[in-house]
């Protein structure tokens, strides 16, 4: 007899618990997998006159004119000993006195050995011309805290900025974040029992309780720079983010998300710039990411962990934002299983990328990824395609959930280069890519114009590849012709 699978909630959410063997498992993510394809099915079609109602309810927070500046509770800004205390205690009267400003004051370097941890009516403030500098000892980041690794919940290192379940929060001001990711990740890897993303992976799928998912000392799975976990009302504005060790800005499990004016330079491995995790109701405006990963990369879990949070990211906006990355500069997944929908992107600039749009997955996901629009995008370089779907995405662990993408629309976008292909669809025969509209897209130079496989309902309206005008009911590239090789 197959037992079924136990729920047990965590921190406000249910969570799959371990069953007793691999079919109960397998019968929850086949249940999660059916119930997401039907709330999906009822997702309305949404244009660009819902995105007004989305902005009218993101309201950014607010704070008593109260500030609390870190110098007065012993941090130095000279840069050389440890600060870490001093805005610990600046913070925590800062919430005794019912919030305000932790004022970062500039000129100074205030360097911090571990975490900053936020709390709800609080605004770390800093001064332009301030920067705080964090230290690089995986130790430093204990005790473990809750927090998301890939799509996988998790106990783990602590962010380098952290809050938990806040409302009314803020980072602010002109200053610099530096995460010394660079020097972090000399550390990672000459620590031993490294390795652990496998291990993570693992016990998401199998449904081991997040409490058991325990990677502290000895376990070095990166953590994010600035995470935001179960919060509402977030306010990031003005700073400047550099050398981060792993995601940049990654609010997780949140509502009402302002990111506005922020400026990401960071060039480690997996240094996206800004991932919406499970998150709703978010505004990415006015930025800049140049980022060694995705600029924007929208994600709602991974796998059955993913289903069994269930959480989608859905309405996002993101509008006059330069991306320049070496991977993408907007994209949905991989890790995308908890379902994305109804996202905007308007008046942005990709000055190189391998896409200026990826939306991407494997058969291991599920998930549905629906009612995408963008609108007046500029792309001077795309390396691989400057639109692309892809449903073979790496680290694909063999399962069978093919995972939806139905809904999108592009307008108005103009590309100078793409070096290997203009248009790439790549679906899968049990959930074709469906649905997909390009009008008045044009593509100067392109090494390849198109391939699509697996599609669906794909319709193009005055869009122009290498100076020839495509048909308007595209068919799928026949299976013998080869697509030019990109990257997974």
């Amino acid at each position: 007899m197959i037992a079924p699978p136990v729920l047990v909630r965590v921190s406000g959410r249910v969570m799959a618990a371990a069953g007793r063997g691999r079919p109960a498992r397998s019968l929850l993510a086949i249940l999660a997998l059916a119930s997401m394809r039907l709330l999906g099915a009822d997702a309305p079609a949404e244009g660009w006159a819902a995105r007004d109602a989305v902005l009218a309810r993101i309201v950014a927070p607010t704070f008593p004119a109260r500030d609390f500046d870190v110098k007065t509770f012993g941090a130095s800004p000279l840069g050389r000993f440890d600060a870490r205390e001093a805005f610990a205690k600046a913070i925590a009267a800062c919430t005794a006195a019912g919030g305000g400003r932790v004022v970062v004051p500039a000129p100074g370097v205030y360097y911090v050995e571990g975490p900053i941890h936020l709390a709800s009516n609080v605004n770390l403030h800093i001064e332009r011309g301030a920067t705080i500098v964090f230290g690089v000892l995986p130790q430093s980041y204990l005790p473990v805290v809750l927090t998301r690794f890939e799509g996988t919940m998790l106990m783990g290192h602590s962010p380098r900025i952290y809050a938990r379940g806040a409302r009314n929060v803020a980072i602010t001001g002109g200053g610099t974040i530096d995460g010394n990711g660079r020097d972090s990740l000399v550390v990672m890897r000459d620590a031993p029992g490294r390795a652990g993303s496998g291990t993570l992976r693992q016990m998401g799928s199998e449904g081991v309780p997040v409490a058991g998912r325990v990677f502290g000392e000895g376990r070095w799975l990166r953590s994010s720079m600035i995470q935001f976990l179960e919060c509402e009302q977030v306010l990031i504005e003005g700073v400047k983010v550099v050398d981060s060790p792993f995601w940049v800005i990654h609010p997780v499990l949140c509502r009402n998300v302002t990111v506005r004016g922020v400026t990401v330079e960071s060039w480690n491995g997996n240094n996206d710039g800004c991932d919406p995790d499970s998150s709703s109701d978010v505004l990415i405006e006015d930025c800049i990411f140049r980022t060694g990963d995705d600029s924007i990369a929208i994600k709602s879990g991974r796998d059955q962990d993913g289903w069994a949070v269930g959480r989608p990211s859905e309405n996002i906006v993101i509008r006059n934002v330069v991306m320049g990355s070496r991977h993408a500069g907007v994209c949905i997944g991989s890790e995308m299983s908890g379902g994305v929908r109804n996202v905007w992107v308007e008046n942005c600039t990709v000055e190189s990328a391998s896409s200026a749009f990826y939306f991407k997955a494997n058969l291991d996901r599920g998930g549905v990824v629906e009612n995408f629009h963008a609108r007046d995008i500029t792309v001077q370089k795309a390396r691989e395609a400057v639109i692309r779907f892809g449903t073979t995405y790496h680290g694909y662990r063999g399962g069978n959930f093919p995972p939806v993408f139905r809904r999108f629309e592009i307008t108005d976008l103009l590309c100078r280069e793409s070096e290997k292909l203009g248009v790439s669809l790549d679906g899968q025969p049990a959930a074709p890519i469906e649905d997909v509209r390009l009008r008045r897209v044009k593509i100067e130079r392109a090494g390849e114009p198109l391939w699509l496989r697996h599609t669906r309902g794909v319709r193009f309206d005055d869009v122009e590849i290498n100076g020839q005008r495509l048909p308007a009911e595209p068919v799928d590239t026949p299976a013998v012709q080869a697509r030019p090789e990109i990257s997974a």
